[in-house]
């Protein structure tokens, strides 16, 4: 193919990317939007403004102002729109999915004031790229930190106590596989390890001589042990939840009136697996020693409190911290699958040193025997 025509495909692309977004972000569209959720009344969308337009690692974020045809206080005067990357449109890229899929099948049955309203959650098709159409919380809430600074300490404790209530709102519900999600079973683990030693490989050849052979070692000991580790999750099919599978604290937005009224974002990775998997990813992957070691047990001891106080029963101190230690253990895999996913070292990196940090403090390496 000519360089002309590669040129011309793409330009050929990038336009048809951007009729898509421009039928989303029609006046027409969001009033149809808003009238299906029942709150457009009487009221006619007017005119629609990009205020913002944003990309991330993997989506784009654009935020919209709407205008009616007369006062509507009622209504969002804004909304988000996410969706996919241009370059990243088309069949051999998922992203999204798992996202449409929180917003139109789990959050409708979360309490009110665990996540962002959803107006529209859609995969992709002919006509739109996958995206979902949220609540707009800029003037009410804001995420603790620019990344990768830390929050507070206060608000490490608000924000792990709304993952507490989050976990509590789906602990042991007997919809978890059945309509809600898919168990990591037998079939699924054998496939998680096949894709991780392929990973492995790709992680090992990037690290070279800053992979020690003992590390080297305990990653192999991690894959040979993976079954007899997993019959923790099996085993009599309590103490499980609904994970986010991303729950590092700029995936969370805190109010600014100081209150706990936490919202959660981002929800492509969810999970059903074992409540500390989020706790263990939030801590061990994503703080640096020091700080992990002053406020670890802390934050471990306030979740569980707020567990016990929404209603969890049966899941005693003890019997968290040993699933915590073995969801340390399997962040190992975090740096892993980045780097097979081709993220930049900054990320992967950095995880690898602190989730390994994590392994040797709390003597993850003992449970494998």
């Amino acid at each position: 193919m000519e360089r002309s025509d590669r040129l011309s495909l793409t330009a050929d692309s990038v336009q048809k990317a951007m009729d898509k977004l421009l039928r989303l972000t029609s006046a027409a569209h969001l009033a149809a939007v808003l009238e299906r959720a029942g709150v457009l009344g009487d009221r006619h969308v007017q005119e629609v403004a990009i205020l913002s337009d944003r990309p991330t690692l993997v989506s784009r974020i654009i935020r919209l102002r709407l205008t009616y045809d007369r006062p509507a206080d009622a209504l969002p005067n804004s909304l988000i729109l996410k969706t996919n990357l241009p370059e990243r449109e088309g069949p051999d890229w998922l992203g999204g999915g798992r996202e449409v899929g929180f917003y139109n099948d789990v959050a409708p049955y979360l309490p009110s004031g665990l996540v962002p309203r959803c107006f529209e959650a859609r995969h992709a098709d002919a006509t739109a790229p996958w995206h979902v159409l949220l609540e707009d919380l800029t003037e009410t809430h804001a995420v603790a930190t620019e990344w990768p600074l830390p929050p507070s300490d206060a608000q490490c404790r608000t924000i792990v106590g709304s993952l507490a209530r989050l976990h509590a709102a789906w602990w042991d519900d007997p919809r978890l596989g059945v309509s809600i999600g898919v168990r990591f079973d037998k079939a699924a683990l054998d496939g998680f390890i096949e894709l991780a030693a392929r990973h492995f490989t790709v992680f090992a050849d990037r690290l070279g001589d800053e992979l020690p052979s003992d590390r080297r070692a305990l990653y192999e000991r991690l894959m040979a042990e993976a079954p007899r580790l997993h019959e923790r999750y099996h085993r009599d099919g309590r103490n499980v939840t609904l994970t986010h599978g991303d729950a590092h604290v700029w995936n969370s937005f805190l109010p600014r009136n100081g209150s706990d009224d936490v919202r959660w974002f981002d929800w492509d990775n969810w999970r059903i697996r074992v409540p500390t998997n989020d706790l263990a990813y939030m801590m061990a992957v994503h703080w640096y020693p020091e700080r992990r070691q002053r406020l670890e047990q802390v934050l471990l001891k306030h979740y569980h409190a707020v567990l016990l106080a929404n209603g969890v029963c049966g899941y005693v101190r003890n019997d968290m911290q040993a699933d915590y230690r073995l969801s340390v253990l399997w962040h190992m895999f975090t740096p892993v699958f980045a780097t097979g996913l081709k993220l930049h070292p900054v990320i992967w990196w950095n995880n690898y040193q602190r989730v390994m940090a994590a392994v040797d403090d709390l003597g993850c390496r003992d449970l494998l025997g």
